[in-house]
């Protein structure tokens, strides 16, 4: 399943770059033959525009200009981010055939720090749902076993990375939309803060939740990635002043002191293997359930005031599984609303107390691996409950989540090993910990 980028680190890559092995110009020609048109991971490739780009970038490496790690990198962008003079279709017939006029903004701090846009890769319809075989475009495939789920809704920018097409690609997280097809793919991915990187530009699902995040191969290409995008993460007092991850606590690591979040569902073989990366690490249990009708109180209501019209007057554009939830969205009452931004700032509070006594949250990405194609229910209940039932609270709560590998398990039914994933948590400001960690993990 390996394209050119497979096993390639954005380091080497820069490194091969400015020592003139590559060039900018060269790797958008591997991503070019490194496509694989079966996965269904893009909807748009631009081969003028990245050539044009990718000219640009070696010329000025060439002359000393250096905008930094992703100085000539080629990225893909998730279907519901705008770039200008390329196609933004939502996964939608509703879309078809609209051109964007200019481009979002976290695509104009890719410009500016030098990557190359290579086109636009396929997602969830309306980016609304985690199984990525919802759209107007087909299902996604994930390349470990082409019949299962890639997981959505950044389902095509997570395959892109996932066989190695390209080393970095751009998605979207409202409710794990990052997080669950990394985890399901075998890659990273890491959702910021909310708002730190700006969502002007990528059409809304709910604009409280949404949020743009990064997919790369390594915890530490998303580091760079991040750090490229928004600036160094700011330092830790906690563990500079030797307050935090130290002695001989419950917990303690070398990256802090860290808190095994007890998953309400899971699948044994993951959870087995998720744990075992933090054995020492104290059980906490937090209200996942309750969490959830937050979500979807804010995600449904939101996602219903951009969709209203559309659903009145052409719902036969949706595919039916979009249309379904949108119309049980617009039957929720809106006092299901009021409520949940209420109960939202008390989980705040609870959550704030517990990472005041942890540095990082640990817990599977997903309770489940990789289901097949087209599948609604899993042993475990029904899948759309599952898809998000660990990454979304971390949306309702505004807080970065980092998606790590974490092994693999055994496919249901037999035939081979799927990838699982771990899920790291902490609090706004404290992103580098999530890296730190990562690294260790992955050593």
């Amino acid at each position: 399943m390996g394209g050119f980028f497979t096993g390639r680190t954005l380091t080497g890559i820069g490194r091969d770059l400015r020592a003139g092995r590559e060039s900018a110009r060269g790797l958008v020609a591997r991503v070019l033959e490194s496509v694989d048109k079966d996965l269904n991971a893009f909807v748009t490739l631009d081969a003028e525009g990245a050539e044009t780009a990718a000219r640009w970038a070696d010329e000025e490496l060439a002359s000393g200009v250096d905008r930094g790690p992703l100085h000539g990198v080629p990225v893909a962008v998730k279907d519901i981010v705008d770039v200008a003079g390329l196609p933004t279709g939502m996964g939608s017939g509703h879309f078809a055939g609209y051109v964007a006029e200019a481009d979002a903004a976290c695509v104009t701090m890719l410009r500016d720090a030098g990557a190359v846009i290579v086109g636009k890769t396929g997602t969830q319809e309306f980016a609304f749902g985690g199984s990525g075989d919802v759209s107007v475009n087909g299902a996604v495939r994930n390349p470990h076993d082409r019949e299962r789920m890639s997981g959505g809704s950044s389902s095509g920018s997570a395959v892109a990375v996932a066989a190695g097409m390209v080393p970095l690609a751009i998605g979207t997280d409202t409710g794990g939309s990052v997080r669950i097809p990394s985890a399901f793919c075998g890659i990273a991915g890491f959702k910021p803060p909310h708002g730190v990187i700006p969502t002007d530009g990528v059409f809304p699902l709910s604009r409280s939740l949404d949020h743009v995040g990064v997919l790369a191969a390594t915890a530490e290409d998303c580091r760079l990635a991040y750090h490229a995008l928004t600036g160094p993460a700011e330092a830790v007092p906690s563990l500079l002043d030797g307050s935090s991850g130290g002695g001989d606590r419950a917990g303690a690591t070398p990256y802090g002191r860290v808190a095994w979040i007890e998953p309400p569902a899971c699948d044994p073989e993951v959870e087995r293997r998720v744990r075992a990366l933090f054995p020492d690490a104290p059980s906490e249990r937090i209200d996942f359930a309750g969490l959830r009708q937050v979500f979807l109180a804010i995600e449904y209501s939101e996602a219903y005031d951009v969709h209203a019209e559309r659903v009145a007057e052409a719902p036969g554009r949706y595919q039916p599984a979009t249309l379904a939830r949108l119309e049980g969205a617009g039957r929720m009452p809106g006092w299901r609303l009021v409520r949940a931004l209420r109960e939202r700032d008390r989980y705040a509070e609870e959550i704030a107390g517990l990472l005041d006594r942890y540095d990082l949250l640990a817990m599977p990405t997903m309770p489940i691996p990789a289901p097949r194609i087209g599948a609604t229910e899993v042993g475990l209940g029904p899948l759309t409950a599952l898809l998000v039932s660990l990454t979304s609270p971390w949306n309702v709560l505004g807080l970065p989540a980092l998606s790590v590998p974490a092994g693999t398990v055994p496919a249901d039914g037999g035939g081979g090993e799927l990838p699982v994933g771990a899920q790291l948590v902490t609090r706004r400001g404290a992103e580098s910990l999530l890296f730190t960690a990562a690294e260790h993990l992955a050593r």
